[in-house]
């Protein structure tokens, strides 16, 4: 019965790594796609003679702390008023209603076309509220913003003349952030959503596959969103759904990694995991919804093999819990020996581990946002919390696949304010303010995740005393994660000054996105280079 069982868990072991050197495999080809065509940069097809008519939509719940900042610096965008509508959607039912209702009135005051649209009920969520403010506006395009953002007075012109391509269904902006040096825990995030934008998006859109719309800091062509069924919440992510049927109806998308519109990352581990989780849910049932359509439908195998491994990426995180529960107590029981070490250890830890490393590093190279040695300083963090995510995002594949239908739950947004200040970037080892309705709900999986933090360090003290130091760096490595989104979580979240080489700015992102505001604007959109990416 032992001998049996050795064999079966070897079995599952190597069903186990081939599964993730798969998702790994998959990243390399992404970087394989961004080198071959790193230099194809989207060109203007023309320039339109006048001006054609925008209308900027703002979708708004319960967003007291950023409300203001997103109308103000809307406000104040360079394109001609008589062209421009701009629509605050509003499902707010708290303060963030009467400061939506006295900020629209400001720009009214002023001479712009502002609409304060608050809907009594929440039906369909964001996507209902964007379907009910584009059924009240005229207007060929439709930009897209969310809550968090702060966009630069040029961005309509940056991004409107793509569509004198009749073929141009939407054109996507990077996402910047305005706090990424506040805490280790904001790093961290811009590192993982830098690798999704320089690397991913950039990869996907030049090499002529499907990418998606990010639900904010886009502009969609009207007719584009019509021809593929409009907006729908049969998912929570409505952005991933519409992308996907927009590009099957024919439309092109252009990806402009050179743009940035700067938004806030989420201060709290809570609000980091709440927002991975309905991201990761939302990619699996948009998975089961359109992957049927896509083999059907897309115009090419390649095509349709890229958009596979797209919307089926986060079932990576069913395997990965199974390697970390399952897998390692069995290789603690003996030295694996050389003939394991090179035909399973080394390929998983090639194809798995190291595809993330190169992704992440690239991803800050290109942007020049740190050396190589402050980045490698990084990411085993990164890799460590990614492990510590797996419960929580193994949970949205499950939930997903069993049809157990979930709210939209908003990202908490303290828009830089802490006990002390109300200032993003000013103070040390401070906790932004999450209080009430805008504090992350809390979950009883957190002690699941403290409980496997100590199981790791448990397996990692094991593997130290029987010699297998290269397992017990893992397991810590386990072990730290796990701590990190359950009681340690905290710690991430604290602010920060630089050490060993992460220096702070003389004027930190968030500084220079509250500039834009109060001056011309330039700190929100750059002119350079959905679960975690």
């Amino acid at each position: 019965m032992m001998a049996l069982f050795e064999i079966l868990w070897m079995v599952a072991w190597v069903v186990i790594m081939l599964t993730l050197c798969a998702f790994g495999a998959q990243r390399l080809v992404i970087l394989w796609f961004y080198w071959r065509n790193r230099h194809r940069v989207p060109v203007l097809p023309d320039r339109f003679d006048e001006l054609p008519p925008v209308a900027i939509q703002l979708p708004v719940f319960n967003e007291k702390h950023v409300a203001a900042r997103l109308i103000r610096a809307v406000g104040k965008i360079d394109y001609p008023r008589d062209r421009l509508y701009i629509q605050v959607l509003d499902d707010s039912t708290d303060a963030t209603v009467d400061i939506c209702r006295a900020e629209v009135a400001r720009l009214v005051d002023q001479g712009l076309n502002v609409d304060h649209l608050h809907r009594e009920t929440r039906s369909g969520y964001k996507a209902g509220a964007l379907e009910k403010g584009m059924s009240l506006v005229s207007a060929d395009f439709l930009f897209i913003l969310d809550a968090d953002f702060v966009p630069d007075r040029r961005i309509l012109q940056e991004l409107v003349h793509h569509f004198t391509d009749p073929q141009v269904g939407m054109v996507q902006a990077r996402w910047g952030h305005l706090n990424r040096r506040a805490s280790l825990l904001t790093e961290l995030q811009a590192i993982f959503l830098d690798g999704h934008f320089v690397v991913e998006q950039t990869a996907r859109n030049r090499a002529g596959y499907y990418f998606n719309f990010n639900g904010t800091a886009g502009m969609w062509r009207r007719r584009a969103i019509e021809e593929a069924g409009g907006w729908q919440h049969d998912t929570i992510t409505e952005d991933l759904d519409l992308s996907y049927r927009a590009q099957l109806a024919g439309w092109r998308f252009v990806f402009l990694k050179d743009v940035v519109v700067s938004a806030e990352l989420p201060y709290e581990i809570g609000g980091f995991k709440s927002q991975q989780h309905r991201w990761t849910k939302g990619s699996i049932e948009t998975c089961l919804k359109l992957l049927p359509r896509i083999w059907r439908e897309a115009p090419d195998l390649g095509t349709r093999v890229m958009a596979t491994a797209h919307l089926a990426a986060n079932f990576c995180y069913l395997p990965l819990l199974a390697l970390l529960v399952g897998g390692y107590p069995m290789a603690l029981r003996k030295d694996p020996g050389i003939f394991r070490l090179m035909l399973l250890d080394a390929p998983f830890f090639l194809f798995a581990t190291g595809s993330v490393l190169v992704f992440y590093l690239v991803s800050q190279l290109v942007q020049q946002e740190r050396s190589v040695f402050q980045t490698m300083l990084l990411l085993p963090v990164l890799l460590a919390l990614g492990a510590g995510m797996a419960i929580n995002n193994s949970r949205g594949v499950i939930m997903a696949l069993l049809g157990k239908k979930s709210p939209f739950v908003r990202t908490p947004k303290s828009g830089g304010q802490t006990a002390n200040d109300k200032h993003a970037g000013s103070g040390i080892f401070q906790s932004p303010v999450m209080t009430g309705a805008y504090g992350v709900v809390k979950s009883g999986w957190v002690f699941v995740e403290a409980f496997l933090s100590l199981y790791f360090t448990v397996l990692a003290i094991n593997a130290i005393s029987q010699g297998h130091w290269g397992l017990a760096a893992l397991m810590f490595l386990f072990a730290s994660g796990f701590a990190m989104v359950s009681w340690a979580g905290r710690l991430l979240s604290l602010r920060w000054q630089g050490r060993a080489g992460f220096k702070r700015s003389k004027k930190s992102e968030s500084a220079k996105g509250r500039d834009s505001m109060e001056t011309n604007g330039e700190g929100g959109t750059q002119s350079k280079l959905g679960a975690i990416p």
